[in-house]
């Protein structure tokens, strides 16, 4: 009876009391002056809070609910394992029939010249992972020196102290002593960000000058230390960019040159989302390594996995022969219930056909997107892929000209969406306002999206203009 007579206002309270919010205004959140919202449930592409307030969730969460919510055969498939046998460890040699089963399925779909999967909880632990694996990997083959990895500004790969140094966004460095010494960061692929030099640029032009500047970097440290680079097939929170025409092809050049491993961070690309079963499909990228997580399981369960390729793998057996046992390990690695989670995840994705509908309902809304926003007088740039885009604000579109960052345009238009109940995300380092809709999204679902979100954006332009924050012709 207690639990029922609870309100959302009691339960927020005592949150406040006792949780350490991520990605949260900590002093604010906890003395009342941030707001707090609990989700109860949620079905399809919408989330439902503790008063009843229904949201389209058009993030998927954080880019992760592929499946959409509410899917009972998933919950199902998760019981019934439990009944059955919930945890073991997978330390020297032990297994599950879930784990081997869906390392079939993950090898299968991502193709030929992957051979295993190491499993984690989350796209963070699995780039420690990466890395430790590129450490051990150079070790074995007699290069000590050949460490460093490369990263990309506006890159993400997880909040680590490993992970979160290949990140390249300021707020994850900033008051953390990141990043930690072996990792570099070079030219984010972002056409529409780039520098004054680069005005007139081909797309194709600015590719060459982003695979130009990484090789510039790899011989100013040297080439016999570079170890690694990595790279999202799309750029994710750094503002969910498609990389520019022909970008992976210059990049790639680059690193066969130098003997550097390439680590595709398929974390949010991965399952559908960009319309391929990869990112590195899409963009025809030919990883050593790969990172995967949120759409293996639509986070109905925590699950994460690298996906290790031929050349690397021949090199680790090489080193055990060597060396004995490796030494990593965590304590959830191939969990059953989330190897469960994950096989019922993607058969759905599979019976379905939802990587198709994420290319075809994707591009309409790419369409209606670029049709409902291209000329708005606050928009600079529409951009996305699959089922994924962004809309970014500019003070003078036609200059590319930012907001000043203190009027907050990106959070205000966040704000503006969820008083539609819309869940648009602002996306840090810019004012730009993300999209990411499970794949399941209909078309019909498409237009209401794009209608909420012309309400929000309207909005918020009558208040600039009211406040003078737009440049006039």
């Amino acid at each position: 009876m207690e639990n029922c007579m609870t309100t959302h206002k009691d339960l927020i309270d005592r949150d406040r009391k006792v949780t350490f919010h991520a990605s949260t205004h900590l002093r604010d959140f906890a003395q009342g002056d941030a707001p707090g919202r609990v989700i109860t449930g949620g079905k399809g592409i919408n989330i439902v809070d503790k008063d009843g307030r229904e949201f389209i969730d058009g993030f998927a969460g954080l880019y992760c609910v592929n499946i959409g919510y509410g899917r009972s055969e998933v919950a199902e498939a998760i019981y019934q394992q439990a009944l059955e046998m919930s945890y073991y460890h997978t330390y020297v040699g032990h297994s599950n029939e879930p784990q081997i089963a869906l390392s079939e399925k993950i090898l299968e779909l991502a193709g030929p010249g992957m051979s295993k999967v190491y499993y984690g909880m989350s796209g963070s632990d699995a780039n420690e992972t990466q890395l430790k694996i590129v450490r051990y990997y150079n070790n074995v083959l007699g290069r000590p020196q050949k460490k460093k990895v490369i990263s990309r500004m506006r890159g993400y790969h997880g909040s680590g102290i490993a992970s979160g140094s290949l990140t390249g966004l300021k707020a994850f460095h900033d008051h953390f002593d990141l990043p930690i010494e072996t990792i570099r960061h070079t030219e984010a692929p972002y056409y529409y960000h780039r520098a004054a030099e680069q005005e007139g640029m081909s797309e194709r032009e600015f590719s060459k000058h982003c695979a130009t500047k990484l090789e510039e970097m790899i011989l100013a440290e040297g080439p016999d230390t570079v170890a690694a680079f990595i790279g999202e097939p799309v750029l994710g929170t750094g503002g969910i960019v498609p990389p520019p025409e022909g970008y992976w092809d210059e990049i790639q050049a680059v690193l066969a040159k130098y003997d550097v491993l390439l680590i595709a961070d398929e974390v949010v690309c991965g399952f559908g989302r960009t319309g391929s079963e990869f990112g590195s499909h899409h963009y025809g990228i030919k990883p050593d390594l790969i990172t995967i997580a949120k759409g293996l399981t639509s986070a109905y369960q925590p699950l994460s996995g690298v996906i290790v390729g031929d050349r690397v793998w021949n090199v680790l057996e090489q080193g055990t022969g060597e060396y004995g046992p490796i030494g990593h390990g965590w304590t959830y690695s191939g969990h059953a219930l989330g190897c469960a989670a994950g096989l019922a995840n993607l058969q759905i994705i599979e019976r379905e056909g939802l990587t198709a509908n994420a290319a075809n309902t994707g591009a309409y809304l790419q369409e209606r997107m670029q049709a409902t926003f291209g000329d708005h007088p606050v928009v600079g740039n529409v951009r996305g892929v699959g089922m994924m885009g962004a809309l970014e604000f500019a003070a003078d579109p036609a200059k590319r000209q930012h907001f000043d960052p203190s009027l907050k345009v990106g959070p205000r238009m966040s704000a503006a969406a969820l008083e539609q109940n819309l869940i648009a995300r602002a996306m840090p380092q810019g004012d730009i306002l993300g999209f990411a809709p499970p794949l399941t999204t209909t078309r019909a679902e498409v237009d209401e999206i794009v209608a909420r979100t012309k309400k929000a954006v309207d909005k918020v332009t009558d208040e600039l203009t009211r406040e003078g924050a737009l440049q006039t012709a």
